[in-house]
């Protein structure tokens, strides 16, 4: 035994605190009938929906965040710092504050989004919005996990394979990311699942529009107290991707642990 026996018992509580209401969702759900009620129409939109903006966020996620993770695990100085607290706010910020954020920028009226509706160009309220909620919140996830694997990984070998005549780019996809696979697969798994559980921002910034914003954190949200029975059953497919998608990741972490 390498910790003290005390520590049990916090740690007993800490998991009733965590495990018992997902117990709870379960344990309420109607078994019986959760297959008839997924495939009602408000369902399948919700599903659909989520995914489909899910997987584009995702991707956004990996091309604007593999490039600044590189970045800032190669950089020092102000800057750097800089950088780094952007990057890490959306983690901490409040949901709707978020979702205030995007409104006030990109809306009819932001900053961004007046000039563009004056284009015809309109953001909020649409699926691009909920694409846009969905990676503002999600990205930090990627880049802060794959920032600390390359940082601890080191530039070593990237510079040998500059020495041996290779290019920045060149040792990037032959040395850098084959090195972080596992970190890279890992914060992409959490990016979806984060992603996949937005609710704040996407209501402030896009909306709740059947089949074009309402996604399916807000369609349970909208049906806790008209239909229940339907709100527990998207609730326990939510629960179910989302233990799915944690638990690739955290499987994904420990392989990149014991290479």
């Amino acid at each position: 035994m390498t910790y003290p026996r005390w520590a049990l018992a916090p740690t007993v509580v800490a998991l009733g605190l965590l495990g018992l209401p997902l117990i709870g969702l379960l344990w309420r759900a109607n078994w019986a009938e959760l297959p008839g009620l997924l495939v009602s129409d408000r369902s399948l939109d919700a599903l659909r929906l989520s995914l489909a903006t899910c997987a584009v966020s995702t991707v956004l996620v990996l091309i604007l965040g593999v490039p600044t993770a590189l970045v800032l695990a190669r950089t020092r100085g102000r800057w750097s710092s800089v950088a780094r607290t952007i990057v890490t706010i959306p983690m901490v910020l409040p949901p709707v504050v978020a979702g205030l954020a995007l409104l006030t920028t990109l809306g009819r009226r932001g900053i961004v989004g007046a000039p563009l509706s004056a284009l015809g160009i309109e953001i909020g309220f649409t699926t691009v919005a909920v694409v846009i909620a969905q990676t503002f919140v999600s990205l930090p996830f990627l880049v802060i996990s794959l920032e600390g694997a390359l940082r601890a990984a080191g530039s070593d070998y990237e510079q040998a394979a500059g020495y041996l005549g290779a290019s920045p780019s060149r040792a990037f996809w032959r040395v850098t990311l084959p090195m972080a696979a596992p970190a890279l697969a890992s914060g992409t798994a959490l990016a979806f699942a984060r992603a996949l559980g937005e609710f704040g921002a996407t209501l402030t910034f896009a909306g709740s529009l059947q089949g074009v914003t309402r996604t399916l954190p807000l369609e349970i949200y909208l049906l806790r107290e008209s239909d229940s029975d339907l709100a527990l059953a998207l609730a326990v497919v939510l629960l179910a991707v989302a233990a799915l998608v944690v638990g690739v990741a955290t499987q994904l972490r420990a392989w990149g642990s014991h290479d």
